[in-house]
Formats: C-alpha cells, sequence, structure tokens
C-alpha cells in the first residue's frame, strides 16, 4: 500500500501536497475511497482517499496503526560527491535505516560548493522523503546543510567512526562491542582521494574512532552504505 507524509491534518482528514497528490492520481492511477498509508508525526494511519478538490488530494483516517521505527540513530557524515552518487546514497541511507545526512566538503572533494547549495538541499529532502515512503519509513531522516571537517569535530554521538585505509585501525565490529542499537552513531566517509593527514589527525583528536574497511578499497559512494550493513547486522544478533 502506498504511504505518503502529511502535516496537514483538520479534524480527522489528511491533505496531501500537490505533488504527492499528482503521484497518487497520475502515476498511481487511484481514486475516491481508494485507501493508502499516511504518516503524520510519527504515527501512521490507514486512510481512504475522501475528496479530490484542484488535484488535491483529502485522505479521511479510517484508523490508527501500530508501527515500530527503526531502532537505531546513525548519521552518515558523507563527503561531497557528484549529483548521481549522493543521490545513490541518499536513497540507499534511507532504505538501510539512517536517521540523518550529513553532506561536507573536505580538502581532496572533487565536487565543490557552487552557491546552490539551498537548491541541493532541497533536492537532497525531497529525495529522502520519497525514499522513505518507499522503504515504510515512519519518519523522514534529516538532510542537514552543506558543512566541513571543522563541524564534524563538533558532533556529539556516542560513537564515531572514521572509515579509512589505515592498516592500523581498528575493524568495525570491534569498534561496536561496547555499544547498544540506541546509542548515536555518525560514520565519517571521505572524499574519493581520501582525507588528508592534517584532516584525519583532526577527526581523531575530537573521538573519532579509526574503523577498516577490509582488505578491498571501496568506492565513496559505497562505504557508508557498506557500514551501514554491518551495523544492522550487528544489532539485529
Amino acid at each position: 500500500m502506498q504511504r505518503y507524509f502529511s502535516e496537514q491534518q483538520t479534524g480527522h482528514s489528511f491533505t496531501l501536497t500537490p505533488e504527492d497528490s499528482y503521484h497518487l492520481l497520475k502515476v498511481m492511477r487511484k481514486k475516491i475511497h481508494d485507501q493508502i498509508e499516511v504518516v503524520s508525526k510519527g504515527k501512521l494511519y490507514l486512510c481512504e482517499i475522501a475528496d479530490i478538490t484542484g488535484q488535491l488530494v483529502t485522505a479521511q483516517i479510517i484508523e490508527e496503526q501500530t508501527i515500530e521505527d527503526v531502532p537505531m540513530h546513525v548519521t552518515i557524515a558523507q563527503a561531497l560527491v557528484s549529483e548521481t552518487k549522493m543521490d545513490f546514497i541518499l536513497q540507499k541511507g534511507v532504505e538501510l535505516g539512517a536517521k540523518a545526512f550529513l553532506p561536507f566538503v573536505a580538502e581532496r572533494s572533487v565536487v565543490r560548493p557552487t552557491g546552490k547549495e539551498d537548491k541541493k538541499l532541497f533536492r537532497w529532502q525531497r529525495i529522502v522523503k520519497e525514499a522513505s515512503e518507499q522503504s515504510k519509513r515512519r519518519s523522514i531522516p534529516q538532510v542537514y546543510p552543506l558543512g566541513d571537517v571543522d563541524k564534524l569535530c563538533k558532533v556529539e554521538c556516542e560513537l564515531k567512526l572514521l572509515c579509512t585505509v589505515n592498516e592500523t585501525s581498528t575493524t568495525i565490529k570491534k569498534a561496536l562491542e561496547n555499544y547498544q542499537k540506541d546509542d548515536r552513531i555518525i560514520i565519517v566517509v571521505g572524499p574519493e582521494g581520501g582525507f588528508t593527514k592534517e584532516e584525519e589527525n583532526k577527526l581523531l583528536a575530537a573521538g573519532y574512532q579509526a574503523v577498516s574497511l577490509g582488505n578491498l578499497v571501496l568506492r565513496t559512494e559505497t562505504v557508508g552504505l557498506y557500514v551501514m550493513s554491518i551495523i544492522n547486522y550487528y544489532f539485529m544478533r
């Protein structure tokens, strides 16, 4: 069943946005009396399409349903990459349970700020919303404005993981041993060329643990998803 997010509630009805209404009517071909799911303020409702006015859909609540949210609190901090790669990271990160995304610029980032970051942020927020609906999430992950390494140093989490190819780093499994699934975790993924030594030292001094990804060298768009998969598996035990 198709799921949508809405904060426009009047009594026992929700009004969907123009974009969601268009998707529901033109793409999904839904009609009056068809049922959909609506998430509002963390609660899930089974609803029925009650009215279509001016291409806006109004859905009447049938009943509130019980759902569990993603138990983990993981933020993926991703060095800025191309639009296609960032879209992929956001979509799959949402599917794997990430609670937030923090894009940032590093010294070796190939993609640099262009002055159009507000438009990018709006696009990223739309992508995580759509991915949340597709993957049946109860909430939409937050996408923070573009930051830098200094901003990462100020993040407060119980566990801060810095993905590196440094041979002296620990394994992800070892890093997770003293933590619970409801602890806040941040995963920092560098650009294609990796972090400079100065950046890495700065993050380590800020409390990050350097973790190894094994013997294989992964593309930057794969790293965060790889770590998310390990975290999912580890806390499902």
